[in-house]
Order: C-alpha cells, then sequence, then structure tokens
C-alpha cells in the first residue's frame, strides 16, 4: 500500500494527483514536439476540469502558469505566454493605501471628502461659503453623534483644515451658530414653532367663542 507521504508531491492540490502525474510524465518525454503537445492537452484538461476559470479573465494564461506550476518550474515546452518565475510568484503583494479618513476622523465619513473637494473647486464668493458653513456644520452633527460629546467649533475648524489640507478655512466666523446657514436654518425652524403657536391659540380661542 502507498501513502500520500510516499507520492509526488502536489504543487496544486486543487488539481488533484492525475493531472500532477500528467505533467510529471510530460516532463520525461524526451522530444520537445510530443511535450508541446502533451502539455496542450493538459492545458484542455484542466480547463474541463475547472471549468469556473473560463469565468476569468484571461483564464488561458492562468492555465499556462497553472501548468508551469505544477512542473515545479521545470518544463521545456513552448507557451504562448511567459512562464512566472518562483521570485515572481513569492513577491508579496503591494500595501493597499488607506483612506484618508482615519483615527480621528473616521465618523465623518466620506461624503464629506467629497464635499470638501467641490468647495475647494468653487470660485470664491457666497456659494462657496455657504457649502464651506454647510459641511462644518454636518461635521459637528457628525462629531457630536459618534462621540456623544458636545465639540468646540475651533476643533471643528482644525480638523475642516485638516482634511482640506489647508485649503479651506473658517477662522473668520466666530462660531457654526453664527453662520448664514445655521442661523437661516434656525430663523426658518424659529418661525415654524411661532406660526404653530399661533394657529393652536386660535384654534383655542374659537373653541371657547363657540361654547
Amino acid at each position: 500500500m502507498e501513502y500520500n507521504t510516499q507520492k509526488t508531491q502536489l504543487h496544486m492540490p486543487e488539481y488533484g494527483r492525475i493531472i500532477q502525474q500528467l505533467v510529471e510524465r510530460c516532463k520525461e518525454l524526451s522530444s520537445k514536439e510530443e511535450r508541446n503537445e502533451m502539455a496542450m492537452a493538459i492545458i484542455d484538461f484542466m480547463g474541463q476540469r475547472n471549468p469556473q476559470l473560463r469565468d476569468e479573465e484571461n483564464y488561458k494564461h492562468k492555465l499556462w502558469d497553472h501548468l508551469f506550476i505544477l512542473a515545479n518550474h521545470d518544463l521545456d515546452v513552448d507557451s504562448p505566454y511567459p512562464f512566472p518565475t518562483k521570485e515572481q510568484l513569492s513577491e508579496k503583494p503591494k500595501k493597499m493605501e488607506y483612506p484618508k479618513l482615519q483615527g480621528d476622523f473616521k465618523f465623518y465619513g466620506k461624503s464629506i471628502l467629497q464635499l470638501i473637494e467641490k468647495a475647494i473647486e468653487l470660485d470664491s464668493g457666497d456659494e462657496k461659503e455657504a457649502l464651506i458653513e454647510v459641511i462644518a456644520n454636518n461635521m459637528k452633527k457628525s462629531y457630536n453623534v459618534y462621540n456623544k460629546e458636545h465639540v468646540t467649533d475651533d476643533v471643528i475648524f482644525r480638523h475642516l483644515k485638516e482634511l482640506s489640507e489647508n485649503r479651506l478655512d473658517l477662522t473668520g466666523i466666530d462660531s457654526l451658530e453664527k453662520s448664514k446657514i445655521y442661523y437661516t436654518s434656525n430663523n426658518r425652524s424659529n418661525k415654524n414653532n411661532n406660526n404653530n403657536n399661533k394657529n393652536q391659540s386660535k384654534k383655542r380661542h374659537n373653541f371657547k367663542n363657540k361654547k
């Protein structure tokens, strides 16, 4: 009885021992013409055994790379693609860059960054100032919700300046409460409340008169 530990090592177990043995047989052929012919047959067989690879881009290229790996990088055949070296396969992937919003700023969200870039693109004027104030107000709301504590306006101004890489500055505003957007929205809210109170008073007055 032959144990797996006594058999040839499987360089890619997902292909199974049959394909591994075919590759080993291909390596033993003395004629390059025969090796080329058998290599093509093995590639077709590998594609049949793994039909899911057909949905991937350049799947033929991947099959030839896998064939070379199965041969332990020792196969003298004519391939339509350059074979990968051991060094290339052992290379670690490049470290992915993390988004800007990390650590202290992650709770602001990507939408704030997009709004900041939009504000930077605008020409100086009322529209730009209004957008900057909207951004700052939303940053303050996000900060308070995430950290569950009150934040002073100077902290928001500092964060905005840092996130915009010093291209947006609100130091000329005493506080967000005194900014146009905040003031306008509060006035609108107060007017609505006053109107509601007046309507309720009228209803109560009319109800008393009916009595």
